[in-house]
Formats: structure tokens, sequence, C-alpha cells
């Protein structure tokens, strides 16, 4: 197939992100100090933009390095709504959203699906509670659910449904509510979307969940945004050094 077939059977949702020429975005970085430009990862995406490619992408780094406001301005910029769901829901209650949405720009593939669905941990509650609130929701039911339950409800009922494809998924933290073995449910669940067609973004704090074969993984921190192998992240290197002995690792962070 020529550059031109390739192209025109490009169905990534998101095939890159970048800023707009907007003023305040120069203003953010003129002055070097308005959230979120002022994090590192953040001002890397409107300085350099970010590409993605087909299948899944993990967003990892410390509390604070800027995966789930990044990841929220990607799917607002993307049309989904910020507190979580379908793109085509309404749901909103306070907003507290960074202005991040309003700076990007989306460049999407002429062949990518247009709906998608952002599945953000902490304001679930409020979604649920919407979709109880709805006529004739088949999703009614979420608020009898464990946390645990009903996220793996959302995976096999709306990100994972054999009949559709999700299209974009954006995911902010899913192992919030997972216990180990869910997690792995999730991996194959993950697994069967992109077969599918999906394309999936997810921040992460999962050395679990970033195992997944074949998928991408960026490191967020003071350096700004760089491609990571599993192995190599300090998520990973933490964890391990936590499990191999855990007293010894307790005993330095109890020594002062």
């Amino acid at each position: 197939m020529n550059a031109t077939g390739d192209w025109l059977h490009d169905r990534r949702p998101i095939r890159r992100v970048s800023a707009l020429r907007d003023a305040a975005v120069a203003d953010a970085e003129t002055d070097g100090g308005e959230w979120p430009a002022s994090i590192p990862a953040i001002a890397a995406v409107l300085r350099d933009g970010l590409d993605f490619g087909p299948g899944v992408t993990f967003l990892v780094g410390e509390n604070g390095s800027g995966k789930s406001t990044l990841l929220e301005g990607i799917a607002m910029a993307a049309g989904l709504p910020p507190e979580g769901g379908s793109s085509n829901g309404s749901h909103t209650t306070r907003p507290t959203e960074s202005p991040l949405a309003d700076w990007l720009q989306i460049e999407r593939g002429p062949g990518a699906p247009r709906g998608g669905f952002f599945l953000r941990a902490e304001t679930m509650h409020g979604y649920y509670s919407y979709l109880e609130s709805l006529d004739g929701s088949p999703d009614r039911h979420l608020h009898s659910l464990s946390h645990g339950e009903s996220f793996n409800d959302l995976l096999d009922n709306k990100l994972n449904h054999p009949r559709y494809v999700t299209g974009l998924a954006c995911l902010d933290e899913p192992e919030a509510a997972l216990s180990f073995a869910s997690t792995l449910n999730w991996m194959v669940g993950l697994r069967d979307m992109v077969e599918r067609g999906s394309q999936v973004i997810c921040a992460t704090h999962s050395p679990v969940l970033a195992a997944l074969p074949g998928a991408r993984i960026l490191e967020l921190g003071d350096w700004g945004i760089r491609e990571a192998n599993w192995e190599g992240l300090q998520l990973v290197g933490h964890w391990r050094t936590f499990l191999d002995s855990p007293d010894r690792y307790l005993r330095h962070l109890f020594a002062d």
C-alpha cells in the first residue's frame, strides 16, 4: 500500500497532540510559572508535541509529575467529558480542570472511530450517579457493586464490549480499584480492545499493568517526558526493592 493509502486507513483517534497557537500558552511559556505549563512534562508537550502510536500507551511517574493532568487535557481536547464517561455524556458537578485542553490540538487519523471513553478513578461515584438518573439506563446497577466490581463491569460492558470499538480510551489510574487478579484481567481486556482497533492512553502507578506486552511506556518527571522500558522504570525498581526485603526497606524509611 502506498503512503497515501496508509494515511487514509489510519485509525488512530490520536496521532499527535501539540499546542495551539494560543495567547494563554504563550503567556505561560513566557513567565514559566502558570500551572500546568510549569510542570516539566506539560511544558515538553506544549513545546515539542507528542506523537501516539496505535495500541496502548502508559504514562507513569511520581505524584505531581503531570500524568493525570496530561491525560485529562488530552481527553477533553478529544471531546470526552472531564469527569469521565463516554463521548456523548454530559455529566458535570464541580469544574476543577486545568486550562490545558484549551491549549491543545488533536491530530486524528482519517479512518479513526469517533467514540471514546474517559475513566477517571476519583470521579466515578458521580458518574455512576449520573447513569442512575437516566431513564432506562442499563448501568443503574453500578452503585450496588464494590469499587473493583464496578470497574470490571465498565471494562466488560463499555470499554471491551465485543460488539463495538471504544475508539479512544483514556484511563486514569484504573488500578486504584483493582486487586491483583483483576489487574491481570484488565491486561487481557486492554489487549482485546487493541485487537479490535481501540487506542488506549493510561496513567498508572501499577508495575503490573505497565508490563502489558507491546505497550509503549512514557515516564514523566523533572526531565519532562522520556520513552522507557519496563525494566528501567523507577516504579519497577522501587517495588522490586521493597518486595525483596520489606524489613530492610522500612528500616531505611523509619531510620530518622
